[in-house]
């Protein structure tokens, strides 16, 4: 047996994620490998967490990227603030907020559920009713951008609800963290987890976190140890805390820092309210060309997620011949529908590195070829024409 080198063809990634990386990130990992307590590296380390907070929109001095994948930061986040015997209502309007009851309750923890139609924004009325229901409870748990849906809920108001019933707010921002307004300090969220893949373009693998000063109060005054030695921030704070003097916790993935901080610079050069522009403009000229087609959005306007759109498939399409065909005959990559939504929708990304006209004019004309290769009942010669509108073209 022989194997050789892997090398993958160059796609173009508009599903739920990885998104596209930047050439200037990818060069970045190909940078000599230091050691991760290097004083260089150290140096670094404390460009990545400013760099960071300016993406997260806070001073939080616990602001870092976890050594791994936003599933982990998702569980940092549950690990180190949630006890045996803790009580925490968890919103869930999709695949992501089912994953938080399941850190609550592995947690030893009992999970209260506000369950929301998928597609729809968490209700907050429904999570006053629980928080009136249930004094007491520890944190209120959901998600900003719900990857599965592509629906965004009002962040804001939710955290105000969870605080005037004296609980902390946990916020998934995987997919929003760089692609929708997310201001960690102006909205006071407690503690919060993104993913290194989606709107900032970088490499799978990293989990930007941010907590509190009051969610750090809670994981001091916690009474039990947390249950995962990798992911208890007393530990981990050794090793990302302030100073030049770092205590070893674990060997940090060091190229992919590289990486994450070059995607960060690139963010920071952008600025955050252009990135936020930018997706929504490419947004609504994919949305026009998808609509001029005949091809219909699930979630409202008003909840939409510009960097993940969520279409129905056309009556009488196999939905996964439809992706097959973009991937093999354009590199074109697009996401299928979870849980009750297989085989009923189509997940088109539109993030970071990838948000831009060249992807929505070429992925308008690769769907809508293909579609009309499997008779599909849409309209043609319609859809650039209606997104270049947009663009003033």
């Amino acid at each position: 047996m022989s194997i050789h080198s892997f090398h993958p063809p160059q796609r173009t990634l508009m599903g739920p994620g990885p998104s596209d990386v930047s050439p200037r990130v990818l060069e970045a990992m190909a940078r000599p490998t230091i050691g991760h307590l290097d004083p260089l590296f150290v140096s670094m380390m404390d460009e990545v967490k400013t760099l960071l907070q300016y993406a997260f929109q806070t001073r939080n001095n616990l602001t870092m990227p976890v050594s791994a994948p936003g599933s982990a930061g998702m569980e940092t986040a549950f690990v180190n603030l949630v006890e045996p015997g803790d009580r925490v209502i968890v919103c869930q309007n999709g695949v992501f907020g089912g994953r938080m009851k399941e850190n609550v309750e592995r947690c030893g923890a009992e999970a209260i559920m506000v369950i929301d139609d998928w597609g729809k924004p968490v209700d907050p009325d429904k999570v006053e009713t629980a928080l009136k229901a249930n004094p007491g409870v520890k944190a209120m748990a959901f998600v900003h951008a719900e990857t599965s849906t592509g629906t965004r809920s009002d962040a804001e108001t939710l955290v105000k609800l969870a605080h005037a019933h004296d609980a902390l707010a946990i916020v998934d921002a995987v997919t929003s963290l760089g692609g929708s307004p997310l201001k960690v300090d102006a909205w006071a969220i407690d503690a919060i987890y993104s993913g290194s893949q989606k709107c900032l373009s970088c490499v799978p693998g990293l989990s930007p976190v941010s907590f509190s000063e009051r969610a750090l109060e809670t994981i001091r005054t916690r009474k039990s140890k947390v249950q995962s030695w990798f992911l208890d921030l007393s530990l981990v704070m050794g090793y990302w805390g302030g100073g030049a003097k770092r205590a070893y916790h674990h060997t940090a993935p060091v190229n992919t820092l590289y990486a994450l901080h070059e995607a960060l610079v690139l963010l920071q050069d952008e600025g955050l309210e252009n990135a936020w522009a930018r997706h929504d403009r490419n947004h609504q000229a994919l949305k026009a060309g998808l609509e001029a087609m005949g091809i219909r959005f699930v979630v409202d306007e008003e909840w939409r997620l510009p960097q993940l759109n969520l279409v129905t498939v056309p009556e009488g399409v196999d939905e996964a011949a439809v992706r097959n065909r973009l991937l093999n005959d354009y590199n074109l990559e697009i996401g299928s529908g979870l849980g009750a939504l297989a085989g009923k929708v189509w997940r088109i990304g539109l993030m970071g590195h990838a948000c831009k006209p060249q992807n929505v004019l070429n992925c308008l004309a690769a769907l809508e070829a293909t579609l009309y290769g499997f008779k599909a009942p849409i309209e043609t010669g319609v859809a650039i024409e209606a997104a270049q509108r947009v663009y003033g073209h």
